[in-house]
Formats: structure tokens, C-alpha cells, sequence
């Protein structure tokens, strides 16, 4: 990365998967292909990538806070059991080799594709919350395996923290994506960690894109977003398909 105009394009992508990561998930597709393409080593745009996770999710959840949204304690308790499994599954990225990273990646993009386009509607309405006794207990053991998953990669999970915490919690989708951006904040801290112990991170690649992370993830948890969402997830399906297939046959 020695051209200015790749760090132009780095907050562009940024801004744009920090909205589309608040709003639903699937912002890191857009990201971590990006970081590869323009010349990182898989694992090292794996970590630097977290850079901008860590500062979107913060940004955003301080966006949910101060509009009165919190889900506190559950939050915390489904944090730290993710927080646990990222550790493991950043060790299982840091060891991975390159092709095979990008093989991967490029299979998760088009399932989390599937995903995307067959996933059923979320009823927004108010729905009594699960959030504690047995409910709560099973969210600790499904996060501790969702953060081995985001520790990893990280692409594409918030489809599925969005899927679990609706459907098993019965949050609704403002809710939902307040405990989704904080949960993500937490495990990926300790993802984080392992590649900077591992010097698998490229600070001032991560920074720029952090730069458009932030501010798409502040922008997105203070508006509602109904009008654009046809268009977002137009947009990620052409995009996320077009990444796995250079990933799988150019890389």
C-alpha cells in the first residue's frame, strides 16, 4: 500500500462497512477483501481489519447508548463468553495459511450470500424478551462458539448474532443490533490482542480505515434506516460475490 489514492479508497470502504455493519452485518465482506487486494498477507489484513471493528462498534454503541438503547447486563455476559472463543479462533487465523485463509473467506462471502437473500423476515415488533434463566444460559454457550467464528474471520456475523439473538432472545431489531455492535466490540478486543502479539497488524492501514468505520457506525445507530435497505443489500450481494470470486481464482 504505497499509493495515497489506496487510503482514499480504504475510509470509502469504511464508511460503508461500518453502516452496513450496524444496521445488519456483513460490513468486514467488504473490508477484509479490500485489505487483501490491496497487497496485505490474509492474516495481517485479518488483524488490521479488527482495528476498525474495534473503533466502529465503539462509536456505535456509544450512538445506541445515547439514544437510550442498552441491553445491559445480557450484553456483558454474551461479551465475555465471545471474548473467551475469539481467542481461540484469532490463534486458529494467525496459524492458517494465506490460500487457504482466502479460500475460506471466499466460501463464507457466498454462504453469508445465501444467507442475505433466503434468511426469513424479522418481525420488528415487541416481543417479550428471553433474556434470562435457561435463554440466557444457552446465549452464553451459542456466543462462546460465535466468537470462535468472529475471532476468526469475523465476516458476515452479524447475520447471525441478528438471527440468534431474535429468534432465541426474541429481541427486537433496534435491540437486537445495540447488543449486537457492543458483543462484537468485546470479543474482538481479544481477537485484536492475538494479532498484535502475533505482529499481524498494519496500524496505519487499520487507522484509515477505521476513519470510515467510525463514522458510518456513529452515522447508522442514530438514524433509522428503512428506504436504503433494499439498495445496501442489492449492493453487498454484487460486491460480496465479485470479491469471492477473484479470492478463489486471483489471489
Amino acid at each position: 500500500m504505497d499509493q495515497w489514492y489506496h487510503y482514499v479508497l480504504l475510509v470509502v470502504v469504511g464508511f460503508a462497512a461500518g453502516f452496513i455493519n450496524t444496521i445488519a452485518g456483513g460490513g468486514s465482506l467488504l473490508a477484509l477483501p479490500t485489505l487483501i487486494f490491496l497487497g496485505l498477507p490474509p492474516s495481517v489484513a485479518n488483524g488490521t481489519n479488527r482495528v476498525a471493528i474495534i473503533i466502529q462498534t465503539s462509536l456505535a454503541t456509544a450512538g445506541f447508548k445515547s439514544k437510550g438503547v442498552s441491553t445491559f447486563p445480557f450484553n456483558v455476559y454474551l461479551g465475555i463468553s465471545a471474548l473467551i472463543g475469539a481467542i481461540i479462533g484469532a490463534q486458529i487465523a494467525v496459524d492458517i495459511k494465506g490460500e487457504t485463509f482466502n479460500r475460506i473467506l471466499a466460501i463464507v462471502m457466498l454462504a453469508v450470500v445465501l444467507i442475505i437473500v433466503f434468511k426469513p423476515k424479522i418481525n420488528v415488533e415487541e416481543l417479550a424478551e428471553r433474556t434470562t434463566g435457561k435463554h440466557l444460559w444457552i446465549g452464553i454457550i451459542a456466543f462462546f462458539f460465535i466468537g470462535i467464528y468472529g475471532g476468526f474471520i469475523n465476516a458476515g456475523i452479524g447475520f447471525v448474532i441478528i438471527l440468534f439473538l431474535h429468534y432465541v432472545n426474541r429481541m427486537n431489531l433496534v435491540r437486537v443490533n445495540a447488543t449486537k455492535v457492543s458483543v462484537v466490540l468485546a470479543y474482538t478486543l481479544s481477537a485484536l490482542a492475538v494479532f498484535i502479539i502475533n505482529d499481524k497488524v498494519d496500524w496505519l492501514a487499520g487507522l484509515t480505515l477505521a476513519i470510515g468505520t467510525g463514522a458510518g457506525g456513529w452515522v447508522s445507530s442514530r438514524v433509522s434506516v428503512n428506504k436504503g435497505d433494499g439498495f445496501i443489500k442489492t449492493f453487498l450481494i454484487i460486491m460480496v460475490i465479485a470479491m469471492a470470486i477473484k479470492l478463489w481464482f486471483f489471489i
